[in-house]
């Protein structure tokens, strides 16, 4: 089962992503950890990749879009994949489904976790991440998944670890540009969901994100079942 998988920051889409890795044991490959192995790694992909980021420039999609096959064809995706984190934009999503047919590689789903824009941002703010493991999910504004006190902090609701919160969650104009990116359907990552519709081939599931993670993840399983 190969999916990609579709949501704006504070969706829940990585909590949702590793509830499906790990019920139907597929790989989850995540855009920015490829980019970093192959920087890592030294790989030629790598070397190209950083000159780019060096100079601070967007890596072109002839050097990522190859490195995500390359990733896609290793031992641990032959079970299946849960790409994460691309395409972002259109043009990545074209390029990539004509890459994935060339490549002989069968895209099955495409998930859209659907969210109302403030409710995707209050989210965010809320949000607080466990330095154990960042799928461990904790927010203050959702009494279903709040943390814990302890000692007179709040700690994660799952594993006791210590909360952090990331510099942008709280900066609001650093979301709404965020949001700005995934929202747009005319070229951005909403336009790259609405493509994926438009074809023939990969079932598209689109899941509301509004309601509690189980109700999510249970709606999901069911299209995906």
């Amino acid at each position: 089962m190969n999916i990609l998988i579709f949501g704006p920051n504070g969706s829940g889409k990585g909590t949702q992503g590793a509830i499906v890795q790990k019920k139907y044991n597929v790989a989850h490959v995540e855009s920015g950890a490829i980019f970093r192995k192959n920087i890592s790694g030294g790989t030629e992909l790598g070397k190209k990749a950083k000159a780019y980021i060096d100079k601070g420039d967007l890596v072109p999609d002839d050097i990522t879009i190859p490195m995500i096959l390359d990733r896609l064809k290793e031992d641990d995706c032959k079970n299946g994949w849960l790409l994460d984190g691309f395409p972002r934009n259109v043009v990545q999503a074209e390029t990539l489904h004509k890459a994935l047919q060339a490549a002989n590689i069968k895209l099955d789903y495409v998930v859209e976790i659907a969210l109302d824009r403030k409710i995707a941002a209050d989210r965010i703010m809320g949000r607080r991440l466990c330095v154990n493991d960042n799928n461990h999910p904790n927010h203050i504004h959702i009494d279903a998944i709040k943390p814990v006190e302890k000692d007179g902090k709040l700690v994660c609701r799952v594993c006791g670890g210590e909360l952090k919160t990331r510099a942008d969650d709280q900066d609001a104009a650093a979301i709404n540009k965020r949001h700005d990116i995934y929202y747009d359907t005319t070229t951005g990552t909403m336009a790259a969901v609405n493509y994926f519709k438009k074809i023939t081939g990969p079932k598209v599931i689109t899941v509301d994100g509004a309601p509690a993670i189980n109700v999510v993840s249970e709606t999901l399983m069911k299209h995906l079942d």
